[in-house]
């Protein structure tokens, strides 16, 4: 998606399911989005939350018994590269802070509409390991609009 080069106000919405924290260069890539949207049209995503991305491991720390203690969240400020393992097999993802992912739409044209952590459903609490999920914020979920040019 980095190397996509498509005409201006092209779509009237373009959306995103967790792949952005795979991309080196948001900004550049937002950029390219606000060209291709249609003033006035919808831009969604959602990506692995920056706490979530922040450390690098993914996974929680745990005591000698193999209890959960708690979430790591490191180097939050310090934007770049991480190496994680994602479903058994080493990927790189790139962390960028909440304020890096809002001010870049603010930055190329968006207006902010909804943002959304999402959690948990209460009917889900059953489930092994999800009321730890209550713990953490693992996703965020971002709509924008792009503003109407006067």
């Amino acid at each position: 998606m980095e190397d996509i080069d498509l005409p201006n106000a092209s779509f009237d919405i373009v959306l995103s399911s967790l792949a952005f924290h795979y991309i080196k260069d948001f900004e550049a890539l937002a950029e390219n989005i606000s060209k291709w949207i249609k003033d006035g049209g919808e831009f969604v995503f959602s990506v692995e939350h920056p706490v979530f991305t922040s450390y690098g491991a993914q996974d929680w720390y745990y005591d000698e018994d193999g209890k959960i203690l708690h979430f790591p969240v490191d180097n939050y400020y310090y934007e770049g590269k991480r190496d994680a393992v994602f479903l058994g097999e080493k990927v790189i993802k790139y962390h960028r802070t909440l304020t890096t992912y809002l001010n870049t739409l603010l930055k190329n044209g968006f207006e902010l509409q909804h943002i959304i952590e999402p959690k948990p459903p209460e009917n889900m609490m059953d489930i092994p390991g999800m009321k730890d999920e209550m713990r953490r914020p693992m996703m965020l979920i971002v709509s924008a609009k792009k503003k109407t040019e006067e």
